[in-house]
């Protein structure tokens, strides 16, 4: 996939992109980055794949100081991003925060918004988890650690959201290295204060007038963003949801198959 950027509002937004047709634009999570995708794009068939970076996060974190990286602040920076790009309208995959941006974007920019995938999404008053809320209240104590006693709990963290745990390392090694570039802890905490379910619970008596095509994939093993909310998804968008048995969190990474084929099928019955 060729990395691309491009200057919108002041803001250095990046993505990576392979392959033409209709747009499809993968929207990843915390901590991850848009390489969480990186096993699924190379199966997509007939798509111009764009693996958009929230602002903030991955080899954006830089751009994420002293700006506003909320999930509701990131759909207004990627309808801009796709209005400089030239992207009338395209397909959103979202997974865990990413599926929250892609909620609030149809909302706000329906026009945008062609269809809907949402994986293991955030939604009405799923978020932040209690891990994340915990880190969150630790405040300077987290803030202030070293990049080497940072490591260790951001990878614990990463490894309950994986069943495979060769994948979970793997994962792990990919998204780290963003972290790694600077003050992990300090980067990290940016994007754990910024976490506010008013952003999803403000869109949800929304979901069901949206009238988008749309489907589920769902880990179902999941302790992060439980089934039960991907069902109440699935009634509000009139979705179908596939459910992984065993699937924990992660499920771009561990299950690509399964999601590639999803979007595929998604994409036939558009076309």
């Amino acid at each position: 996939m060729k990395a691309s950027n491009v200057n919108v509002n002041g803001i250095h937004m990046r993505w990576l992109e392979v392959g033409d047709g209709q747009p499809v634009v993968f929207l990843h999570g915390i901590p991850t980055s848009p390489s969480l995708w990186r096993h699924v794009i190379p199966s997509i068939e007939g798509a111009q794949c764009l693996a958009w970076e929230m602002v903030g996060y991955g080899a954006s974190i830089p751009e994420g100081s002293h700006r506003d990286i909320s999930v509701g602040r990131q759909a207004d920076y990627l309808s801009a991003w796709m209005q400089v790009l030239g992207l009338e309208q395209a397909v959103l995959v979202g997974h865990d925060l990413g599926g929250g941006v892609a909620q609030i974007t149809a909302v706000r920019y329906p026009e945008r918004v062609r269809a809907l995938l949402l994986m293991n999404s955030i939604c009405y008053d799923s978020w932040p988890i209690l891990p994340v809320k915990l880190i969150r209240n630790l405040g300077m104590g987290v803030e202030r650690l070293p990049n080497r006693a940072f490591e260790p709990a951001l990878r614990l963290f990463v490894q309950q959201g994986h069943d495979s745990r060769a994948r979970a390392d793997e994962s792990f090694a990919e998204h780290w290295q963003h972290y790694a570039a600077g003050n992990a802890a300090a980067a990290f905490m940016r994007q754990v204060r910024a976490l506010d379910v008013r952003d999803t619970l403000a869109v949800a008596d929304r979901l069901p007038e949206l009238k988008k095509s749309a489907r589920l994939v769902w880990g179902v093993a999941d302790r992060f963003q439980t089934i039960g909310y991907g069902y109440r998804l699935a009634h509000d968008l009139n979705a179908r949801l596939e459910r992984i048995e065993g699937g924990k969190h992660y499920v771009p990474e561990d299950h690509p198959e399964r999601v590639a084929k999803v979007v595929n099928d998604l994409l036939r019955d558009l076309s």
